[in-house]
């Protein structure tokens, strides 16, 4: 894979330079994946609001918003973002038992959980076509028509740090490295 280059205020493209310092100002240090996509400041402009929106606009808790986040890291085996949204689901205080049982694939702790990720799977897997069966199982466990459209939020989202690190292969952050991952694909 080729490895893009990491732009920092002094390389970034002028258009680039506000949104770099909002990364900073919100992580405390540019994280490499918006380094990365600083190369095309319309790609990190888009994705640091739908990063926003995901996080503190929908209706999840920190628990969902991290089952969605890593259910779909998982299935498109992101090197960066699982260790990375580790990290972030300690900071917003989730337990190990769901970050693990997420980045291991076993079962979680809750069945609304359980059906939150095994919906967002079946959004991920049939490109937004899900069946009227897996339909019916998502709001039996107690979700609806908002939650649907916003795993779709949270697909749009994941979709371009996904896809930009597996181009980029953009290296693990040094502070979340410690929370390496290897996909069970791989192990």
């Amino acid at each position: 894979m080729t490895k893009f280059e990491r732009l920092d205020e002094t390389t970034a493209p002028e258009a680039a330079l506000p949104l770099i310092e909002k990364s900073k100002a919100s992580f405390g240090r540019l994280p490499g994946l918006h380094a990365v996509m600083a190369r095309a400041p319309a790609l990190l402009d888009g994705y640091q609001v739908l990063h926003r929106l995901f996080a503190e606009e929908t209706s999840f808790d920190a628990e969902e918003t991290t089952v969605v986040w890593q259910t779909i890291n998982v299935a498109h085996e992101c090197h960066y973002c699982v260790p990375a949204h580790t990290g972030i689901a300690k900071a917003m205080k989730v337990s190990d038992e769901i970050s693990d049982a997420l980045r291991d694939e076993t079962p979680l702790p809750t069945d609304k959980l359980e059906a939150l990720r095994s919906f967002t799977l079946a959004m991920l897997e049939s490109r937004g076509r899900p069946t009227d069966a897996q339909l019916e199982a998502f709001y039996a466990a107690g979700y609806g028509d908002q939650q649907v459209l916003e795993i779709v939020l949270g697909l749009a989202q994941k979709v371009m740090s996904n896809y930009t690190n597996h181009i980029a292969d953009t290296p693990v952050d040094e502070g979340m490295k410690k929370y390496a991952w290897t996909p069970k694909s791989q192990r």
